[in-house]
């Protein structure tokens, strides 16, 4: 307890040390092309971090405390628009991994087409705004609720299949999807797809900049975050988690089996709608190209390679995989060659990834820490 206590006097003072010392805001504003309004983004993260040690279970204040620290900081390193737009794309992909590693890791729902949410998101939202003049937050809200609708019609019958026939369900879901965007030319502009989407905007102010998007996308991770590990420490993850261990002993056990699976999945999808809206806004033009089987397969992978046990494995996948393909740009013919060779590496050396990597190391630590 004193420990998270200790957390919550530093995270405070540090607020009131940036507020009354000009000094130190003169030292954080050169490292932002626009300050003023990080200012305001920069304490909703920390507001965030503060709200989150109040409702997150003990072991996991000093893990968000150090993201969110990191997070406020990352800009004034990243300099460079460029890179700060690759790190709101890696929040974008965390969003959805968040809630895929949910249904994967601790329900044991195996599911290759959440691109398909991905697109609902996204589709919903780029249509309600440029054709139907929605506001974009109102437009968000809208494909939230049609991707949990059509999560829940689909996972109704869909979560009753077990092992590769559920993969070959949800993978069939994301190639109807994929199809129906490409031949619905008058609807959704078919595979050249329909650009001028409105950036989101929260009263006057427009989120236009790399940083103003770094702000939200990564404010919206958190929360993810903070909900997901709230669910993983209740009475619902260790139904999941019963789930996933023998579908068979927890429902003899009395666990209703069917009504997690749906809920969980539901859930994920939403994830991935909100990440698909995000986009949509961001680079306003989306086309059938951008939700393909490979990218499903590509969150999948991300996933597994930080490890399925742990939410935050799934994050800490999704910031390699994201970064892997800018770090070996400089390797230009052998980028693919050597990506390929750290992912095998991983799968076949690290069967519980990233995450049971770093478990390992701590726990070495511990030991050595003793003696």
């Amino acid at each position: 307890m004193k420990k998270q206590i200790l957390l919550l006097l530093i995270l405070i003072a540090f607020i009131l040390i940036c507020s009354l010392t000009d000094s130190v805001i003169e030292i954080i504003k050169t490292g932002f092309e626009n300050f003023a309004i990080h200012h305001k983004l920069a304490y909703m993260l920390w507001g965030m971090a503060l709200a989150a040690t109040v409702f997150l279970p003990r072991k996991n204040y000093f893990a968000l405390g150090i993201m969110v620290g990191g997070l406020v900081g990352l800009p004034i390193l990243l300099r460079n628009p460029y890179y700060i737009g690759v790190i709101v794309f890696i929040g974008i992909y965390c969003l959805i991994a968040t809630g895929l590693s949910l249904l994967m890791g601790y329900a044991g729902q195996i599911s290759i087409g959440h691109a398909a949410f991905y697109a609902i998101g996204a589709y919903t939202s780029g249509l309600l705004t440029t054709k139907a003049g929605f506001p974009p937050l109102l437009a968000i809200l809208v494909a939230i609720f049609l991707s949990a609708f059509i999560a829940y019609l689909i996972g109704m019958p869909t979560l009753r299949l077990r092992g590769h026939y559920l993969a070959m369900a949800t993978l069939g879901f994301g190639e109807i999807v994929y199809i129906f965007l490409t031949a619905s030319v008058g609807f959704t502009g078919g595979p050249s797809g329909f650009g001028e989407i409105p950036r989101i905007a929260i009263g006057n102010f427009v989120v236009e900049s790399q940083l103003s998007r770094y702000c939200l996308v990564w404010t919206l991770v958190v929360i993810g975050l903070v909900f997901s590990l709230n669910i993983i420490y209740s009475r619902v993850g260790r139904a999941l988690r019963a789930i996933h261990g023998s579908e068979l002993a927890a429902s003899a056990m009395g666990v209703n089996t069917s009504k997690y699976k749906i809920q969980v999945f539901v859930l994920s999808a939403v994830y991935a709608s909100i990440a698909g809206s995000l986009y949509a806004h961001f680079v306003t033009f989306i086309s059938p190209s951008s939700f393909t089987l490979h990218f499903s397969i590509l969150l999948v992978t991300m996933v597994v390679v930080g490890g399925m046990s742990n939410v935050w494995g799934a994050l800490m996948g999704t910031v390699l995989l994201g970064l892997l393909p800018e770090m070996l740009r400089g390797f230009r013919d052998y980028d693919i060659l050597i990506y390929g060779f750290i992912l095998l590496s991983i799968l076949m050396f690290m069967p519980d990834g990233l995450f049971g990597i770093v478990g390992r190391v701590g726990g070495f630590v511990r030991k050595a820490g003793k003696f």
